[in-house]
């Protein structure tokens, strides 16, 4: 009869990492969005970061803003120099903050319905959120209106042991830019040749 010798260090070692796995992807995330009554969001095309001197130059942002261009991309927005119809900003708040969002009409519901809409029923309704450690909040603002036109925010997201893996940098822009459901204006998807069809 054979005898099998366990190593329980090293399976002590590989439970706690799987425990620390599923911990990690069980993990509840408040992602929420908001937006503006004012926004035309069947008519833009174009985009482009809005420029800050004092803007974070961290690999941190790089990873964010690098994310961001990808998932504007896959909506069929271009990056324009001149005259961009959104402008792009977006901020990491390391700490718990309070932050003021509203109770409105799911988006896709407003755009479809917005012609009908009196602007009397367009209220903001505001909530206050206790937004935990860790939240990257992305505004776009119309190029043309000078305002913020939709803004969303992941919170709970990074840790102090996280904030330097790419993944957990991607994570919170992925999940934002999944509330975030409009096409560039005349921007057509033909899934099943995986490439843009007019």
């Amino acid at each position: 009869m054979k005898k099998i010798y366990f190593n329980f260090k090293l399976i002590g070692f590989v439970s706690l990492i799987l425990l620390a796995s599923a911990c990690m992807s069980s993990r509840k995330y408040n992602v929420e969005t908001d937006y503006s009554y004012q926004g035309k969001f069947r008519k833009y095309k174009t985009y482009a970061f809005l420029k800050d001197s004092n803007a974070d130059t961290s690999l941190q942002n790089a990873v964010i803003e690098e994310e961001i261009k990808f998932r504007m991309d896959l909506l069929g927005y271009k990056l324009a120099e001149k005259n961009p119809n959104i402008l792009v900003s977006h901020k990491i708040f390391l700490d718990n903050v309070r932050f003021t969002g509203y109770s409105q009409p799911e988006i896709e519901v407003f755009v479809k319905n917005e012609e009908y809409i009196d602007e009397k029923e367009q209220k903001y309704d505001p909530i206050k959120y206790n937004l935990r450690e860790g939240t990257l909040l992305i505004v776009f603002f119309d190029g043309k209106q000078e305002k913020a036109i939709w803004q969303g925010y992941a919170s709970g997201i990074f840790g102090n042991s996280f904030f330097n893996s790419t993944k957990y940098l991607k994570k919170p822009v992925r999940l934002i830019f999944d509330k975030y459901r409009f096409l560039a204006e005349g921007f057509a998807y033909d899934r099943t040749q995986g490439s843009e069809s007019d």
